[in-house]
């Protein structure tokens, strides 16, 4: 059965044994965040916070930190709905009166894209006469924060121009009870939405739903193409028509059974410092302009629960609303590229650092128009790191991605550096903000590299970097070497060492990676995330040799690349001693 609203979800998870009532008194300011990293990271419930200090509403987070509940909120494994639509579409090329028969039921789903229209609507069994954000229990989620922050707002507005809807996740820095940011990042929808209406000298009007059910709220997160509208394809997500009702003071129609609706506008030509912010990649993001965003009205049910989410280093909640979206939409990128098998974004790596794409090789160089097209669609063109593997290949296991890279990769054909490109807002490693660089790893055998997985010998590395710590060979192909300092120069000289007569050490080795020493070398998810956060490709990866044939820059050898925390980083996420000893102490009591 698919969910109305959010409260009914959370009677199903309770009923389930998935969600905690926790009825103590806790802080919003920091200690929830550790509260649920831990359970987080332990797999553990959805909570919901009865008692939060300073608001007299309950506060529910990890509504969908895991794989068990993304199947409950759509009713199926996400997997399933894109592999349905790519069926429909091939079987209805030709169209046939047996194949539209078959595929009955995924044409069911697929008509319930039109939104419901409602008079009545449970998000405006009350309309607050003198709207205050400052009741609601808004989140200080890490130490250095540079103020409380709505989470989890689902941010609906309409293009100026063509009238086409969208709705996405953006977060809110709170400034005060009728003031906000609007941190709407490159590549969204909602910010191309402000740039229109900002070139027509126009404020944009905004709704924000707080609290949905949870299929409008994974459509909010899905990298949709631009101009497809997340409220109308939550209804093929939920299997059910959403519902929805005018807005009272905007032209914009809100989700019917939202918690909270915040309407307001976005400011034309208006900017206001937003942030520090601990964001997905693990670091605190930058203070920075943003759009603000007024709030003129506040609607919500009687007895509403706001929602929240946490994010930072990984593992958080956020890995299992990306995973699912992914799961859903990968199978329809093979309607554009028939040659592509299957494709990974890795959350370990914040999604956009790293996608692993598994592809048939059908003419020579093929993989590299894969790339190309891949890095030009939608969200796909943040991607950082791009790494190629054979059709027989699972993406998303990285020993096996590491295999190919040791077996296949040769530097001389296989490796192509994109510089001077657009990056993630978040990405904080290019020369300033949303500039940056990405890189194209083909490890599909065009350059008939024949190596494979090599054993490093037994022996002291700090014979040649002496400030190693400790180092590891990742997948038989990747050396990996924790230093205390000098990150480049370490990089440089293992790369050096490659050549040198009598040093037998990195013999078959195809990369190596500098990292700090705060990332645990040993654990894949802190390794993945410790790499791929802290490196741009232009700025921070070295070959054994690099010369230019004409205008083509050629590479040889090994391959470098400098991870480690350099000056000029935005500090990683850590909380503060005295709340983990606060949540230490209070533990058990939190679930009495």
């Amino acid at each position: 059965m698919p969910y109305d609203d959010l409260q009914s979800f959370l009677r199903a998870l309770e009923l389930a044994g998935d969600l905690r009532r926790v009825k103590v008194a806790v802080d919003p300011e920091l200690e929830i965040t550790e509260i649920v990293t831990r359970t987080v990271r332990s797999e553990g419930p959805a909570l919901l916070f009865e008692n939060v200090a300073g608001s007299r509403y309950p506060l529910a987070i990890n509504i969908l930190g895991s794989q068990r509940r993304i199947e409950m909120a759509l009713g199926m494994h996400p997997e399933e709905l894109g592999e349905s639509i790519l069926r429909l579409v091939e079987r209805m090329n030709p169209p046939s009166l047996r194949a539209l028969w078959s595929e009955r039921s995924t044409l069911r789903r697929l008509m319930k894209i039109r939104p419901s229209v409602r008079r009545r609507a449970l998000g405006q069994q009350v309309v607050e006469k003198s709207p205050d954000l400052l009741e609601m229990p808004v989140l200080k989620c890490w130490p250095d924060d540079g103020g409380r922050f709505i989470t989890l707002g689902l941010c609906i507005s309409r293009d100026p121009v063509n009238g086409k809807g969208n709705m996405g996740v953006y977060r809110m820095h709170v400034y005060d009870g009728r003031t906000t940011g609007m941190h709407m990042q490159i590549q969204k929808g909602g910010g191309f939405h402000h740039y229109s209406a900002e070139r027509l000298g126009r404020p944009l009007e905004m709704a924000v739903a707080l609290g949905s059910d949870p299929a409008l709220t994974i459509a909010a997160v899905m990298a949709l193409p631009e101009g497809i509208d997340e409220v109308a394809f939550s209804g093929v997500l939920r299997g059910k028509r959403t519902p929805v009702a005018r807005a009272k003071t905007l032209g914009l129609r809100v989700p019917a059974n939202a918690e909270f609706v915040l309407e307001g506008v976005v400011l034309p030509n208006a900017r206001r410092s937003e942030g520090p912010f601990g964001d997905h990649f693990g670091h605190y993001s930058d203070v920075s302009d943003f759009p603000v965003f007024e709030v003129r009205a506040i609607t919500h049910r009687r007895n509403p629960v706001y929602p929240a989410a946490v994010v930072g280093r990984p593992p958080q909640e956020d890995r299992y609303i990306g995973d699912a979206t992914q799961l859903a939409l990968r199978p329809l990128a093979r309607l554009t590229h028939p040659e592509l098998r299957d494709m990974w974004a890795y959350y370990e790596s914040g999604f956009h650092h790293l996608l692993v794409a598994s592809v048939q090789t059908r003419y020579t160089r093929e993989p590299y128009k894969t790339a190309m097209g891949l890095l030009g669609e939608g969200q796909l063109s943040l991607t950082k790191c791009l790494v190629l593997v054979n059709e027989d290949v699972d993406p998303r296991d990285p020993s096996a991605v590491l295999r190919e890279i040791g077996r296949n990769f040769d530097p001389r054909e296989d490796f192509l550096l994109i510089a001077r490109t657009a990056a993630d807002t978040l990405d904080f490693t290019g020369e300033k903000l949303h500039h940056g660089s990405k890189m194209v790893i083909d490890a599909t055998g065009q350059g008939q590299a024949n190596g494979g997985p090599v054993d490093v010998p037994d022996v002291d590395l700090r014979g040649i970097v002496p400030d190693a710590a400790k180092w590891r060979l990742a997948g038989g192909t990747l050396l990996v070497v924790q230093t205390r300092d000098r990150g480049r120069e370490a990089v440089q000289r293992l790369v050096a060492s490659h050549e040198l007569p009598g040093v037998h050490a990195l013999r078959g080795v195809k990369a190596v990676v500098a990292v700090s020493q705060d990332v645990d070398i040993e654990d894949d998810v802190d390794l993945i995330w410790g790499m791929f956060t802290r490196f741009d490709p232009a700025r921070d990866v070295v070959f054994t040799k690099a010369e230019f044939r004409g205008a083509a820059p050629v590479y040889s050898g090994l391959m470098g690349i400098d991870a480690t925390f350099k000056p000029g980083y935005p500090a990683p996420l850590v909380m503060s001693p005295e709340v983990v000893e606060k949540v230490d102490r209070r533990w058990d009591e939190y679930w009495k």
